[in-house]
Parts: structure tokens; C-alpha cells; sequence
């Protein structure tokens, strides 16, 4: 029996994410590049580092190769320990059967013994696909004083994008006295951002019920919430104001990354007190030629710009050759944009080379629709894109 600890995490991150399409096509959208030096899962990780929490079980299932290669012993996040620390959590043959997880409350239901390890009187419950900065001690904080079961952070959200969302209603309090997820009519403008802090012992009972019950979804939003509330538990709202995004579709992934440029971001990485720590390896300077332009974009390291960038993110040693435009366009890794070639209004994973004068995109001014190209295509402007979508 280990050491007891006070609260261990258990991080989400074995999704498809397949409104993503091409992104995820060979990854997990937690492994999915953002902000041109981070993966989506790094922000997730650094919460839980910044927060004090140094207990951390990762559950992988889609595609996890690159995600279990990335995260490695946890280094990068001060997670590399023996007594607790960071630890992958794959599906795996039990005595009697091995299945895959099937929801995300079976999932944690699978790894109780790991929890139990550990004794926690607290447990809490993350996803690995959101952008966001926040201090769980805060809201751990707020689940102790309320004497709470079980808090759920929310954000507030345009009413008539609520039904998107697990939504919430609450007392003036904060305790939760009705929960619909994604209702056709919501009355609260409420979202659960799906973070959990849950008394170890009562989601324990729950998940066991829940395993139990040969109907559920095994799912937290629809099955375990729903049954805590149904079942009188106290539960409690925690208000979260600042940046959150859930970067689980093209346009919301699109959007994210350009919040991080302008003088005053939507998005602010650039703090000290609170940073976001990454496994990116740096690839040395950037090179900024004589006739290129750059203009409000983030250029990562190894880049070579030779032609004009702006209003654009991109990752690491990217080079965009003479005469070539990115304009509102998040550019991932090692992509070289050929002479005289225009990318606007796109996502463009990892390793594709665009030849030269092609043209990827329709203007921002033309149509709200984001243009992507999976990871190792070649964008020839004589041949038709197998892996291009308007989205």
C-alpha cells in the first residue's frame, strides 16, 4: 500500500476526436499540435503541476503511440516520480476479460484499483482536449468548504450554444439542483467543462452501481451525474470565469490558436506565474529573410520565413519559400509552403509539402469555413486533395 495522498487526478485523453477528421486520423486529440509549440494535452498536465496535484493517471486508448511517446516518464512537467507522479493508464486483460473502455465513467470504473493505490479522499477528473489555465487547489478548496460529494466546474456560455453542453442549475448557493445533458431547450446558460473533484468513497459507490447496470452508457454526463443528483448528494457548482476552450471541432480549434494573437490575447501564455510546460524540443533560431514579412503571427523555433505571414501560428521549422502567403492559418510542424504558394484560412498538420503555387483556403471575407490538410500530404496544385476538407 502506497503512502496516502490527498487527491489524485485521472486525466481523459483516450478520445478519437473525430470531428477533428485528418488531425486525428494516425493521433489522439490530446496529441493534436497547438499554439506552434504545444500539444492540446500539455494544458491539462501544467494544471495539474501548477495546482500542487502530483498524482496523475493518464487513460490512453485511440491511437496512443505518439501520445505515450510524448508524455514519456512526465519529465517536462515535473511528473517523473516514483512515489505517485504520472502514469499511463492503457485498457488491459483483467483475470476474466479484457475490453475496451467503454464510456468515460468505465474507464475510471477500470482503474479503481490504480486510484486505491493511493487512498485518496479526493479524486479528480479531467479531459485531455481543452485549452485553459486553472488552479485545481482553488476548486478543490471550494469542494472542501461546501462539503460537497461532488463539484463540477462550469462556465458560462451563450444560452443558444448551450445545448451543446451538459448544463447546470443552481441555488444561490451553488448547489446543483438540475443537470440536463445537451437539453434541446436549455434553461441555464451553465456548462459543465467536464472537471470533477468526487469524495473518493462516493464515486467509488457510484461507478460500481453504474458498472452494474446493464443499460448505462457508462458515462459520467449522462449516467453518473444524473444518478448522484437523483440520489440527493450534495453537489456543487465552481464558477470559472477566465479563457476555456473545448477544441474539439475544426472551427473551435482554428479559433483557439488565433485567440493567442494581438497585442491583448484572448489567450495569454506569456505569464510567468503560471506557465504551461511543454516535451517540445527546440530546433533552433528562426531565419527571417530579407524581403519577408511577418506580421501579428507566433513563429516557433526553426522556422525560415522567406515570403509573407500574417495573422498565422507556426510550429517548428516550418518554411515558407519566396513568394509564398499564410494568412489566418495555423501552420504545424515541419511543413515547407513552396514558392509562390497561398494558404489562408487553414489548418495544415504536420510534415505536408504544399508545392509551389498552390492555393489552400477560401478568405475569412468568403466564408467562415476552415480548409484542412492531414498530416504527410502534398498539396500539388495539379492534383485533387484526397485529404482536404472545408469544414
Amino acid at each position: 500500500m502506497f503512502k496516502k495522498k490527498e487527491c489524485v487526478a485521472m486525466l481523459l485523453a483516450g478520445g478519437q476526436g473525430s470531428r477533428l477528421f485528418s488531425l486525428t486520423a494516425k493521433i489522439a486529440k490530446p496529441a493534436v499540435e497547438f499554439g506552434g509549440k504545444f500539444r492540446i494535452i500539455d494544458f491539462t498536465l501544467s494544471n495539474c503541476v501548477n495546482s500542487g496535484i502530483d498524482t496523475v493517471g493518464v487513460l490512453t486508448q485511440y491511437q496512443p503511440l505518439l501520445l505515450n511517446e510524448y508524455i514519456g516518464s512526465g519529465l517536462p512537467w515535473s511528473l517523473d516520480r516514483t512515489y505517485g507522479g504520472l502514469k499511463i493508464l492503457p485498457p488491459y486483460q483483467a483475470q476474466k476479460r479484457a475490453e475496451w473502455y467503454k464510456g468515460t465513467a468505465n474507464a475510471i470504473y477500470q482503474n479503481l484499483e490504480f486510484i486505491g493505490r493511493y487512498n485518496p479522499e479526493y479524486v479528480l477528473v479531467l479531459s485531455g482536449d481543452h485549452i485553459y489555465k486553472m488552479d485545481y487547489s482553488k476548486m478543490l478548496e471550494y469542494h472542501k468548504q461546501k462539503q460537497a460529494d461532488c463539484t463540477i466546474s462550469v462556465t458560462e456560455v451563450p444560452l443558444e450554444e448551450a445545448h451543446r453542453f451538459g448544463i447546470m442549475s443552481v441555488d444561490d448557493d451553488g448547489k446543483i439542483f438540475k443537470f440536463s445533458e445537451k437539453p434541446e431547450k436549455p434553461d441555464s446558460n451553465k456548462a459543465s467543462m467536464g472537471i470533477y473533484i468526487f469524495n473518493f468513497q462516493k464515486l467509488k459507490d457510484y461507478l460500481c452501481a453504474d458498472e452494474a447496470n446493464e443499460s448505462s452508457s457508462n458515462d459520467f454526463g449522462k449516467n453518473v451525474i444524473p444518478a448522484m443528483l437523483g440520489s440527493k448528494e450534495k453537489m456543487y457548482a465552481y464558477p470559472f470565469d477566465s479563457y476555456w476552450k473545448d477544441v474539439g471541432t475544426i472551427e473551435s480549434l482554428w479559433e483557439a490558436n488565433m485567440d493567442m494573437l494581438g497585442k491583448n490575447p484572448a489567450l495569454d501564455l506569456n505569464t510567468s506565474d503560471f506557465r504551461i510546460f511543454t516535451s517540445h524540443n527546440a530546433s533552433g533560431p528562426q531565419y527571417i529573410g530579407s524581403e519577408a514579412s511577418v506580421e501579428n503571427s507566433i513563429i516557433t523555433e526553426g522556422c525560415e520565413i522567406y515570403g509573407k505571414v500574417k495573422n498565422s501560428i507556426l510550429g517548428t521549422s516550418v518554411r515558407i519559400l519566396e513568394g509564398a502567403v499564410v494568412e489566418d492559418s495555423v501552420i504545424m510542424s515541419d511543413v515547407v509552403v513552396g514558392k509562390g504558394a497561398k494558404v489562408v484560412n487553414s489548418i495544415i498538420d504536420a510534415t505536408v509539402h504544399i508545392e509551389e503555387k498552390a492555393r489552400i483556403g477560401i478568405s475569412r471575407e468568403s466564408s467562415d469555413k476552415v480548409t484542412v490538410i492531414g498530416a504527410d500530404s502534398e498539396a500539388d496544385p495539379a492534383k485533387p486533395f484526397s485529404r482536404m476538407f472545408n469544414l
